[in-house]
């Protein structure tokens, strides 16, 4: 071979590798991923947190997605197909899964969101691509964003029976994060939002383990997959300008009856959670701070509760660096969701008693 085919040959396999290249990176930037999750080489990523998900637009009457649970048991995931929520989808345990998605409308462009409806610590879900033609969306100027930290309330547990009632399959089976009072809000408001949240925890105990067998929020706050597992730490990329923080409903619930339960400890509460919020600090310096009650405490121990959410506000009464921490008191509730938890319409409630405040907060400067 001469010397000028040579030269033909090697910028014909250049200008193939630059192809490839450029298409995988087109291919990538085709995908929006948001909340709590792991991206993996070729396009693929774990869907790590309550409500974390993947969006993508594309041309055609349809679609098929390719989804795993990486876990030894099923998961779940949350479909909204041009703005309209179309389902849950349930993802047995095995093998990659593929899933239609069929269009109804005249649409040119789709656009298509996978959240996932379970949380952390059920494991994670793989997503591995779609056999849909992608198409570029239009560039949305940039949103406000909020992070809702909490236990099994944010995580949308037990919220949805609509497909296996209360007390029948596995804890999660009633599990749906797309309906939680969190993105809903979100929604409401066009804002970002990441769920950080685990169902059963606390801030210095969790629902039935005195800080003895299991982590608490503080411990795992800093980890992707909210487990003990430091060695995939969370980014903290995404900056928000609101943090809200739900914890409290574990620490003061009396276990399960059977295991020993200390009595509810205040100072060690104010204490773990005023260090918890310097930690928030730490990663999100310029945000505000919102503590919540919980609409499944009441009585005598909304009144600790409520007590001891304003001592840790009073500890930073002097704080100059960060803007005032507020506190919102949501109204009494009885909750119609599995194990005393709210169901989506009880979601939808505490949405809306946070929508007006959450949004007064946000457009102040």
């Amino acid at each position: 071979m001469n010397s000028k085919k040579k030269s033909l040959l090697f910028l014909l396999i250049t200008f193939s590798f630059i192809s490839i290249a450029q298409k995988k990176a087109e291919t990538k930037s085709l995908f929006e991923y948001k909340g709590r999750i792991e991206k993996l080489a070729d396009n693929k990523a774990v869907l790590v947190g309550a409500a974390s998900s993947v969006s993508f637009n594309f041309n055609g009457k349809g679609c098929d997605i390719l989804l795993q649970s990486v876990e030894d048991h099923q998961n779940y995931v949350s479909l909204e197909l041009d703005g309209k929520y179309i389902g849950r989808v349930r993802i047995e345990k095995g093998n990659v899964k593929s899933f239609p998605i069929a269009v109804s409308n005249d649409k040119k462009v789709h656009h298509l969101s996978i959240y996932k409806a379970t949380e952390a610590a059920n494991g994670g879900v793989l997503f591995v691509g779609t056999t849909a033609k992608l198409v570029a969306g239009t560039v949305s100027k940039a949103k406000k964003k909020i992070e809702l930290i909490g236990d099994s309330i944010t995580c949308g547990y037990g919220n949805d029976a609509s497909a296996i009632p209360c007390g029948s399959g596995d804890w999660y089976d009633q599990h749906n994060g797309y309906w939680a009072y969190g993105p809903v809000l979100s929604r409401a408001l066009n804002i970002d939002f990441v769920l950080s949240s685990v169902s059963g925890y606390g801030m210095y105990r969790n629902w039935n383990d005195e800080h003895i067998l299991e982590p608490n929020i503080p411990d795992v706050y800093e980890n992707l997959y909210l487990n003990k597992d430091s060695s995939k730490p969370y980014d903290f990329v995404f900056q928000p300008d609101l943090v809200s923080i739900c914890l409290g409903t574990n620490d003061l619930s009396d276990g399960d009856g059977k295991k020993e339960r200390l009595p509810f400890n205040e100072e060690k509460y104010v204490s773990n959670y005023i260090d918890f919020i310097k930690t928030v600090y730490k990663h999100a310096p310029n945000t505000r701070i919102v503590l919540l009650t919980s609409p499944m405490v009441s009585g005598e121990k909304n009144v600790t509760f409520v007590k001891c959410l304003k001592k840790v506000i009073q500890a930073f009464e002097n704080d100059k660096t960060h803007k005032p921490i507020a506190l919102f008191e949501f109204k009494p509730m009885s909750p119609k969701g599995c194990g005393y938890h709210p169901d989506i319409t009880d979601d939808k409630v505490m949405a809306d008693q946070l929508i007006p405040y959450f949004k007064k907060i946000l457009n102040e400067k």
